[in-house]
């Protein structure tokens, strides 16, 4: 192949450059380079923009097209604050899809946790092109809802309005396949450490199982709140299973972290785990691995949510139809479940 020569005086190159070297016009390059070529100018034609470009080192300037069409190739994702790696995953899935479309995603981590974020912009509506939030941080932004910067709600109710779309993942089954696990291996007295962060995919949790159990004679469940943290839920798991009445025999949490406070209070009554009380988290972080024994757990897919969550936006933002439907997930069963004692 032919190798072009560079702009004048080493300055940088231009469009101009690039057309005069391919033969074309400059608005030629800029379908081809901006990716809308097809059905209006050759394969041929394009290979050959895409050639000179390449050979005189062009690179579009990103800062004057984004001023030109009124974008700013920005999505903001806003999660909890970054105390479970879960949200960083997600954070990496969502930035893998915007790198592929020129798109950054500035993380924004709500500054109590949950609940209300304030604009980390003089202007939302100026700086970005749209915003991706999670349920746990559902408050996040209300200064922009209403207005016509679009929303992508991840893992929350479908039905709530307000959200250009919904990205969710299969909790109701996830719920489902640890309590056909857990009854499979003998279980009927449980209970359920349920996170007292208020969130729609925990209520999620709580309803399948309910509804699973209470399909299934002579099982019991009681459901007790706990901070989302290891000391927290230890002390939960401590009271409960020291309080009146027969031991539960499983012990099902909302949560990795909860589960890991569970495991705590279990030992420290001096109990074992699963041969006295089994265990069952949800997640699948590191933290899963990292006890002993390992946790049975459900995988969240995290970099999917991200990946699906910013092709959702991308979509919005196309004015294409987002996809539908819930991302599967999967129980992993490790050595923190086991059979439930005959005592």
């Amino acid at each position: 192949m032919q190798t072009r020569e560079p702009a004048a005086g080493g300055a940088r190159p231009t469009s101009r450059d690039v057309a005069r070297a391919a033969g074309v016009s400059q608005a030629t390059v800029s379908l081809v380079l901006g990716g809308k070529w097809r059905g209006r100018v050759s394969e041929r034609t394009a290979g050959l923009v895409r050639d000179a470009a390449s050979d005189l080192g062009y690179r579009p300037n990103l800062a004057a097209r984004n001023l030109r069409l009124g974008r700013t190739r920005t999505a903001l994702l806003v999660v909890p604050a970054l105390t479970n790696e879960f949200f960083a995953r997600v954070y990496g899935g969502a930035a893998a899809v915007a790198a592929e479309h020129g798109f950054g995603v500035v993380l924004y981590p709500s500054p109590e946790g949950v609940g209300p974020a304030r604009d980390p912009f003089a202007s939302a509506r100026s700086a970005l092109d749209g915003v991706i939030a999670s349920s746990m941080a559902v408050g996040a932004l209300d200064a922009i809802r209403g207005s016509d910067l679009p929303l992508v709600m991840l893992d929350s109710d479908p039905a709530a309005p307000g959200s250009a779309a919904h990205v969710n993942l299969d909790v109701a089954d996830g719920m489902r396949q640890v309590t056909d696990h857990l009854l499979g291996l003998g279980h009927r007295r449980f209970v359920h450490l349920a996170s007292a962060v208020p969130s729609w995919t925990f209520e999620v949790r709580a309803r399948a199982l309910e509804a699973a159990l209470r399909a299934v004679p002579e099982t019991q469940l009681r459901t007790v709140p706990s901070p989302l943290d290891v000391f927290g839920a230890m002390e939960v798991a401590r009271r409960t299973l020291t309080g009146p009445g027969p031991r539960p025999t499983a012990l099902v949490c909302d949560d990795d972290i909860l589960a890991a406070g569970a495991c705590k209070a279990v030992r420290r009554l001096g109990l074992r785990v699963p041969e006295d009380v089994s265990v069952t988290g949800f997640d699948d972080l590191a933290l899963a691995t990292a006890v002993e024994p390992e946790l049975t757990t459900v995988r969240l897919p995290a970099e999917r949510i991200g990946q699906a969550g910013m092709t959702a936006l991308l979509d919005v933002l196309a004015s294409r139809p987002p996809a539908s439907g819930a991302l599967p997930v999967t129980l992993v069963p490790r050595g923190s479940t086991g059979p439930a004692p005959t005592a």
